[in-house]
């Protein structure tokens, strides 16, 4: 059995990079570890790291994958994610560049975006050099502050149906470009923490009804994609 070591969780390239170097390469230590998946913030990659990763990148499987989340800086700045969609373009241009394997995730249905705008966000993202691409719901989860803008302003938020998601998920992918690999369509947060939506689906049985609805309506990744 092989594996990738997965440092998914918060933003793995915050910290001085001596320390960085010395975690990535005792993951590349434990046996069956043949690769790294880094996932990180579009405004934490500097130059010295890159050059380290690119180097890296010469002897062993590396993907680097960032929290892109919307192309519209008015979200940007309303979830106060502090970086812009410049940054996410510029970063992932000079990693690419790098000859690095480059993923981003989405969030779909963050406030105040409406559905034409999310799916003209598929058509900018696919005008990067990115390989792949994860697709997530927005989920309120309790004690955030998004979770209190709910409970104070819920006509701001639309909360999707199962199948208003789905297809969402499908307008989505027919703008997408064909050769990117997409990854996931939803994430699952904890029950406990989880305000809504609560859809009760494992993200296999969701897949399962994503590839359903696409043969029932004659749908496929880049249909609508224009070079």
């Amino acid at each position: 059995m092989k594996y990738l070591a997965y440092f998914q969780a918060y933003t793995n390239t915050y910290a001085e990079l001596e320390g960085l170097k010395r975690k990535y390469e005792e993951a590349l230590s434990v046996d069956g570890v043949v690769g790294l998946v880094i996932g990180t913030r579009p405004d934490c990659m500097p130059d010295p790291l890159l050059r380290y990763l690119e180097e890296l990148n010469k002897h062993t499987f590396l993907l680097v994958e960032y929290g892109i989340e919307t192309t519209r800086d008015v979200t940007l700045k309303r979830i106060n994610r502090g970086h812009t969609y410049a940054d996410t373009v510029e970063t992932v241009n000079r990693t690419a560049a790098c000859g690095i394997l480059t993923g981003g995730h989405v969030i779909l249905g963050l406030p105040g975006e409406t559905h034409d705008e999310i799916i003209a966000q598929a058509a900018e993202l696919s005008r990067l050099p990115l390989t792949t691409l994860k697709m997530h719901q927005l989920q309120l989860i309790r004690g955030t502050k998004m979770a209190r803008e709910f409970e104070c302003r819920p006509e701001d938020f639309h909360l999707f149906s199962v199948d208003e998601y789905i297809d969402l998920v499908i307008d989505y992918v027919e703008h997408l470009r064909p050769d990117l690999i997409l990854e996931r369509f939803v994430s699952q947060s904890p029950k406990e923490l989880l305000i809504a939506p609560d859809w009760g689906l494992k993200n296999y049985e969701f897949t399962a009804r994503v590839q359903k609805r696409m043969k029932e309506r004659g749908a496929y990744q880049g249909k609508a994609y224009l070079v």
